[in-house]
């Protein structure tokens, strides 16, 4: 798993960049994943949501935007991303270990964590402190990068590991905050075995939605009810 420091320290560098390269590298694409985020938490009608490892702010903007009755907590250890995010209009900032959450137990309807969990040090001891924070009911969102299959499988890989870090080393000057990046998404648990890992933390009813072919999945799960 990614060692912390190194990932702070990364993301501090990139945060002035990190915005338009995330839509450059997608293609626009990290637009529509958000979206599809919003309409869920919307269905839902949550009233507070907090959304992990907020970064600037990109998921926790377009949810506060389109849910306007549930409030919005976005929270980030990185404070250089995290003071990106109260620019750009996020109401409600924490500075915050995604592993130490600062809030009681139960204090949110929706946790949300879009292309935080893979960067994280501990995936199980961070998905039961989500677990904690979140109401007997409540629900847990990860968006996230995955493998896509099929004929997309071979020229992703070949893009993922060699030109998405030069294109990001141009466009941020800091191209070694990328190259690990390839490697983490390898790694990081997609499919069945995210859901496998969700249900080892303590979550019921996990569901996979692979989106844009498999580059990106979105995986939803619920803290159990109270017997």
């Amino acid at each position: 798993m990614p060692d912390a420091t190194y990932v702070r320290d990364a993301f501090a560098r990139i945060a002035d960049r990190y915005v338009l390269t995330n839509h450059v590298l997608s293609l626009g694409a990290d637009i529509w994943w958000r979206k599809v985020v919003a309409a869920r938490v919307k269905s839902w009608r949550a009233k507070n949501l907090l959304d992990v490892a907020s970064g600037t702010g990109d998921l926790a903007l377009e949810i506060q935007d389109h849910c306007t009755d549930c409030e919005v907590t976005a929270s980030d250890f990185c404070a250089e991303m995290l003071a990106h995010a109260a620019s750009r209009g996020v109401e409600h900032t924490i500075v915050a270990d995604a592993l130490h959450l600062p809030f009681g137990d139960s204090s949110f309807d929706v946790v949300t964590v879009a292309f935080g969990l893979r960067n994280m040090a501990d995936y199980p001891a961070a998905l039961r402190e989500m677990r904690r924070v979140l109401q007997p009911g409540g629900r847990l969102v990860i968006l996230d990068f995955s493998l896509p299959g099929g004929i997309l499988r071979a020229p992703y890989r070949l893009y993922l590991h060699h030109v998405l870090p030069r294109l990001a080393g141009w466009l941020t000057g800091q191209r070694d905050a990328y190259e690990y990046l390839g490697g983490s998404i390898e790694a990081f648990p997609s499919g069945t075995a995210m859901e496998a890992l969700l249900r080892d933390s303590g979550f019921t009813d996990p569901a996979t939605t692979p989106l844009t072919g498999g580059v990106v999945s979105l995986y939803e799960a619920t803290r159990p009810a109270m017997p």
